[in-house]
């Protein structure tokens, strides 16, 4: 790690800021393999929870932020960086009358499972990060600066349009995301924890949710597991989640039959899979929530 460091220190004092962009309100990818955003803007648009079906790397530069992924709330300094698995929740809460400045890297799994090796899993930072719950990387200054530089590069590739520019934008990315991951397998969270805030039992029972979407998870069930009552329950739910609990458990239920789909699993097997006990409730909700139906959205991913 440390001549990895040394090959990259020339850019330390690199600033971003040469392909500011307007900021899109899609939610969806338009390249196969990955977009580079850089947004530097006065906030005026309030962005509400969502998904997306790829990976996205937020990295933050100025402004005054705090990030809510999944019920936890993160309070962002410069150089923060988030990673945001495709099937979390989340959204920005921007206080307004500050410049904000942040670039975003949306990534598709296929395309880092193409990159990656036997021994190099390169969607593996993103899969932990949604298993241990836990998003938010703060570099030291030292791989800071390593992590600055690719970056540069990586935005200069993307303001051109040269020879070999494309080559060097998917090299530029998953040497990023290498680095990215070798940071997150030693990465503690000690240094960050007042930054940080979630209630551990409203924690407790996302996990359980989403580790249990198949099975029971009415009201009275998840209350008397964890010993909370349904008022107590109901209320600080929606207080870490911005989210009923109700609306919670069937926007993951959804979720979770997109990724189903996508493998190519039948329809009807996707909605016992998914905790959906009646066929006809979930072909109306998967319907009303992406405007499409499960069996066209299969025939489109297939």
């Amino acid at each position: 790690m440390a001549a990895d460091i040394a090959r990259h220190q020339s850019s330390r004092t690199w600033n971003f800021g040469e392909f500011t962009q307007g900021f899109t309100t899609r939610q969806y990818m338009i390249k196969p393999d990955f977009e580079f955003f850089h947004y530097k803007d006065e906030p005026d648009v309030e962005i509400d929870y969502h998904n997306h079906d790829f990976y996205e790397i937020y990295y933050f530069i100025s402004g005054r932020v705090t990030y809510l992924v999944e019920g936890t709330s993160y309070r962002l300094k410069s150089g923060d960086i988030l990673l945001v698995n495709n099937r979390e929740l989340h959204k920005p809460i921007i206080e307004k009358g500050h410049s904000y400045e942040r670039i975003v890297l949306w990534i598709n799994p296929e395309f880092l499972k193409r990159q990656s090796t036997k021994d190099c899993d390169l969607t593996s930072c993103f899969e932990s990060s949604a298993q241990k719950r836990f998003n938010l990387l703060r570099p030291d200054a030292e791989l800071a600066s390593v992590l600055k530089n690719v970056l540069s590069r990586l935005e200069k590739a993307c303001s051109r349009d040269g020879f070999g520019d494309e080559i060097l934008k998917i090299i530029y990315v998953t040497e990023f995301v290498v680095f990215l991951s070798r940071i997150f397998r030693d990465y503690t969270d000690d240094h960050i924890v007042t930054d940080v805030i979630y209630n551990e039992k409203i924690d407790s029972i996302i996990n359980y949710i989403n580790e249990n979407l198949d099975g029971d998870l009415s009201l009275d069930f998840i209350s008397e597991k964890f010993f909370i009552s349904k008022y107590h329950l109901l209320r600080e739910f929606k207080k870490y989640t911005g989210y009923t609990i109700y609306n919670y458990i069937r926007r993951k239920r959804l979720i979770q039959a997109k990724a189903l789909l996508r493998e190519g699993m039948q329809v009807t097997e996707v909605c016992s899979r998914c905790g959906f006990g009646d066929y006809s409730n979930f072909i109306r909700s998967f319907r009303q929530t992406y405007g499409i139906s499960p069996k066209k959205y299969a025939g489109l991913n297939g």
